[in-house]
């Protein structure tokens, strides 16, 4: 077996004879470095000589890459012909980093089969259990009801396998262990089902919101902490994608990369279905970027993301959109940029690593230093840790307290203390916000009008109740909004002659003040006030209303049935609602905070090797 630094070398390698093919215009696959029967031809020996001149290192290993690079070259050509010929696709297929070797393999299908086929056929060629593993082909996990065409599976395309189950490497296994294996599996897929399960009810609550003030768990908060207004129309995506990344980040705490994937990549989705003006106001979407390339990475599949390379500069884009040139913006709003640095640090380490991984030697040691540099400024004394640790505070908050304030105990204890202290406030008038509103809906129910209109009217109007009166009477249909079930609210019994009466001594007709009453379930009030407002009868669309209340609803006696069942099923979406809310950070930034453990050791692995690619002397 290889040792991480060989391997790394020779993918080094790999792609930096490539790009000396690519720039040199030479097909492997023709004469002379392949003759008529498809052997190498003698002239790969000297091109071979020639690079690994260049190169400075190993002709012998030159040329064994060289002729892997012709071999791929010629079965990718032939897979070409026998699609054109046959229709016949080739998938290359990239298996878990486990499997040590071979882990990139051509597999041939049609395109015409269903996703269920092509699982089936990847688990039985390569030896997985078909139920717990996952295909994930342009960055979208395989639907097994769909067709791969209709999905936009095409020939040469890349198909990624994840485990469910994680096989013990001398697969010598008792079955007690197998079947705890089996069981793991299915609690994880059921954590990932929970988890869709959990938003998709968030986010149908977030769609039915009338008042948002009202909804203080979909609040989203800008670097200051304060909540940012969310357009109706892009709530639900909004949601879901927050929700979805939240997620994928704890799992990837957790180093569940395998589960962390698919979320991170529903995320994406969703934030494409926002505004890119939202998408500029907070730093979401750059963190995800970096959280699916590396994500990718610690599975050992980069090479399967296609645009790494695009996910980090859109990355490196929108921290500029969101912080401003040189994080001005940043220091303006929150007085300093350390902490933010953690994300760039991961950004530049990425990219040096996916510039070591291209065959980009400079490139890649320009950033893995420039992430070195960041490292040597961002790493924290354990001692001063435990000095604000004594004080009361979280080692969470003494991490980033200490990096706000340049490494300053004095500093970063008052630094903690303020930022606390402004939110704080925030919350305060937050909830002050809250209690005027719920104040402001009490007053308008009392006057007879629905929660949900109340609250509906109160937003249009901003909060101010006066408005929200003048919008409630301006629209008498808004009183339909009753907070039971809609289609009982126009069905009421036949107003009491007090009632008319009232009405009627008020100056208004009998026949209209009948009308109105049966509208609004006897409500004398809103009655009242809908006459004077309309003259003294009813607006058009009203009055069919009362044309139509007079017949009452039949109660389907199935209408009670199912209690137990309901129950159980809203015990579930509790559960799963709570599963997601459990995993949402108390710190608002949780995302910035990192002990830079892993960091640490892979720019100083990778810097090795950058280091070590001439180290390899010439071995003729």
């Amino acid at each position: 077996m290889q040792s991480p630094m060989l391997m790394a070398q020779k993918k080094y390698l790999q792609a930096k004879l490539t790009k000396f093919l690519r720039e040199d215009r030479i097909q492997l696959w023709k004469p002379p470095y392949t003759d008529e029967n498809k052997e190498v031809g003698l002239a790969l020996k000297d091109l071979a000589k020639k690079y690994s001149d260049k190169l400075e290192c190993c002709e012998n290993e030159v040329e064994k890459i060289m002729e892997e690079i012709r071999c791929k070259a010629i079965e990718r050509g032939t897979g070409n012909e026998n699609y054109k010929r046959t229709g016949i696709a080739t998938i290359e297929v990239f298996l878990p980093a486990r499997l040590k070797k071979g882990r990139k393999n051509l597999l041939e299908t049609r395109l015409n089969i269903p996703g269920r086929e092509l699982r089936s056929l990847i688990a039985k060629t390569f030896g997985f259990q078909e139920n717990y593993i996952k295909i994930f082909i342009n960055k979208k996990q395989l639907q097994l009801g769909e067709t791969l065409k209709d999905q936009g599976v095409t020939h040469n395309v890349k198909a990624m396998v994840l485990e469910l189950q994680q096989p013990e490497e001398d697969m010598r296994k008792n079955v007690q262990v197998e079947e705890e294996e089996q069981n793991e599996a299915k609690l994880k897929e059921k954590k990932i089902e929970r988890t869709k399960r959990g938003l998709e009810i968030l986010a149908e609550r977030a769609e039915m919101v009338v008042d948002p003030e009202t909804t203080p768990y979909l609040d989203i908060a800008n670097q200051t902490g304060r909540s940012i207004r969310i357009p109706p129309s892009e709530r639900k995506a909004l949601v879901l994608a927050m929700g979805y990344h939240e997620k994928g980040r704890a799992f990837l705490k957790r180093k569940e990369y395998g589960i962390a994937l698919p979320c991170l990549l529903d995320a994406d989705r969703y934030f494409c279905e926002c505004c890119p003006e939202l998408l500029d106001t907070v730093d979401n979407y750059a963190v995800l970027q970096l959280d699916i390339v590396w994500c990718y990475f610690r599975l050992g599949q980069l090479e399967c993301l296609d645009d790494a390379e695009k996910k980090l500069n859109l990355a490196q884009k929108c921290f500029k959109n969101c912080y401003g040139e040189n994080h001005q913006r940043l220091v303006h709003i929150k007085g300093n940029c350390g902490k933010e640095k953690i994300l760039f640090l991961r950004l530049y380490l990425l990219q040096g690593i996916r510039n070591y991984l291209s065959g980009n030697g400079e490139e890649a040691f320009e950033y893995l230093n420039k992430a070195q540099q960041l490292f040597k400024e961002l790493y924290i004394d354990p001692t001063k840790v435990d000095n604000l640790l004594q004080l009361g505070f979280t080692a969470q908050e003494a991490r980033l307290g200490l990096r706000a304030c340049d490494g300053n105990v004095d500093h970063a204890a008052a630094h903690i203390t303020n930022r606390k202290e402004e939110l704080d406030q925030i919350k305060k008038e937050e909830r002050e916000k809250k209690k005027r509103r719920l104040e402001n809906i009490n007053t308008l129910k009392e006057m007879g009008y629905s929660t949900h209109a109340a609250k509906q009217a109160l937003h249009q109007a901003s909060g101010n109740l006066d408005e929200a009166l003048k919008i409630l009477l301006s629209n008498p249909q808004m009183c339909w909004l009753n907070d039971s079930d809609p289609q009982t609210n126009n069905h009421q019994e036949s107003p009491s002659q007090e009632s008319i009466d009232q009405l009627v001594y008020m100056g208004f007709d009998t026949v209209a003040a009948e009308a109105a009453l049966r509208v609004f379930r006897g409500n004398v009030q809103l009655a009242s006030q809908t006459l004077a407002h309309n003259g003294g009868s009813l607006p058009p669309d009203l009055q069919l209303s009362a044309d139509d209340s007079s017949s009452t609803p039949s109660t389907s006696p199935s209408d009670s049935a199912g209690t137990s069942s309901a129950s159980t099923d809203e015990d579930m979406e509790t559960e799963a609602v709570n599963e997601i809310l459990e995993d949402i950070p108390e710190h608002e930034e949780d995302y910035l905070d990192s002990t830079l453990e892993d960091e640490e050791i892979l720019i100083a692995e990778y810097l090795s090797y950058v280091e070590n690619i001439k180290s390899a002397t010439k071995k003729n």
